[in-house]
């Protein structure tokens, strides 16, 4: 039977370990003073080495120097756009409706306006990522999960390399050979849909032998951004955790079912932003679309027909930057895809946050 009476000093218990004193034990936990050799920090954060004030020095610094220039970038368009914005003839609010061409030549009345700037570049820019978001999203898929081995890294390179491939390349290419040889498909396209608004034409609008209009122009850049998303998209999937598919595949999914319920949700969200930085570039693109696309100053809502979009106008109008107030007014629409593509990326962050 147990006995309850209390161990006293020199004891020990049932299971033949010592009973340690209050008075001794609280020897070992008496708190040691801060000394040089063995510094504390309030809160119990550690102890900050030089390497790691170093290292958050520069973080802090690179964050706001990125911070600093984008603020300069802004200020200074919005500093050179005022002046041609107060002399357009329509006024500020103009600036946002007036849909004719563009008249600088008397800097003191000139009419400007970025309806049509805009629809084209919002237009050709959707038209991309309708194009390459499909593709990129098969080829990303391909390789993550079904692709061998041995195959996966030389396609991936294959894939790769066109993002290294430059703008005027592709230009060229759109225009030399991607335009006419669609000449048979968009006339196919025009004898059956030509009374739709999407492909209609008009006694302006670009040959059908040349292809110069807005769906080759969505064409070219849905082959530039495709590398961008697909990449992107790929090194998501692959971060699939490996219980996952384990999981599904033990309890007797197919292939196809494992990519569907398990690398797509997981993946959704790289594959998001992937589009958006494709869309970015789509929306700045300058070169190839300026070989590509017909200039027109017209808007009417059809693929088949040319236009201008912002970074080609402003190419356009390079002669005329020798005159500040002439230049203040294509700087104004470089300010507004500027914000253009705040709000795309914002999106892009919100939908990501959400999923």
């Amino acid at each position: 039977m147990a006995s309850n009476r209390p161990t006293t000093e020199g004891q020990v218990t049932r299971a033949g370990q010592p009973v340690i004193p209050d008075s001794v034990a609280s020897i070992g936990n008496t708190q040691q003073p801060s000394t040089p050799d063995h510094p504390t920090q309030k809160g119990g954060g550690g102890v900050k080495r030089p390497g790691d004030r170093v290292f958050e020095f520069l973080s802090t610094a690179s964050a706001t120097l990125i911070t600093v220039l984008i603020t300069a970038i802004g200020a200074f368009l919005i500093w050179r756009a005022i002046p041609s914005l107060s002399r357009n003839t329509e006024g500020f609010l103009g600036f946002f409706t007036y849909t004719g061409p563009w008249s600088t030549s008397n800097t003191e009345a000139m009419q400007f306006g970025i309806p049509n700037l805009f629809a084209v570049t919002v237009l050709i820019s959707v038209v991309a990522l309708l194009i390459a978001m499909p593709i990129a999203l098969g080829i990303a898929v391909f390789l993550s999960n079904y692709a061998p081995k041995r195959t996966v890294k030389p396609l991936g390179y294959l894939v790769d390399m066109l993002a290294a491939v430059p703008s005027i390349v592709y230009g060229l290419w759109g225009w030399q050979v991607l335009g006419p040889a669609l000449t048979t498909f968009y006339e196919w396209i025009h004898s059956w849909g030509g009374g739709f608004f999407l492909f209609a034409t008009y006694s302006n609008s670009p040959s059908f032998a040349t292809g110069r209009n807005i769906l080759t122009g969505g064409i070219v850049l849905a082959v530039m951004i495709l590398p961008v998303i697909a990449a992107t998209a790929r090194e998501v999937f692959v971060q699939t955790p490996r219980g996952q598919v384990e999981a599904a595949l033990a309890l007797g999914a197919t292939r196809w079912e494992v990519v569907r319920m398990t690398v797509l949700p997981f993946g959704l969200s790289g594959y998001i932003s992937g589009s958006m930085l494709g869309l970015g570039r789509a929306l700045g693109e300058t070169m190839a679309l300026y070989m590509v696309v017909s200039p027109s100053s017209a808007f009417r809502f059809s693929l088949f027909d040319g236009g201008t979009t912002f970074a080609t106008a402003i190419a356009n109008a390079a002669p005329e930057f020798n005159d500040d107030i002439r230049a203040g007014a294509y700087i104004a629409a470089g300010l507004v895809l500027f914000l253009l593509t705040f709000v795309v990326n914002s999106i892009a962050r919100a939908i990501v946050a959400k999923k």
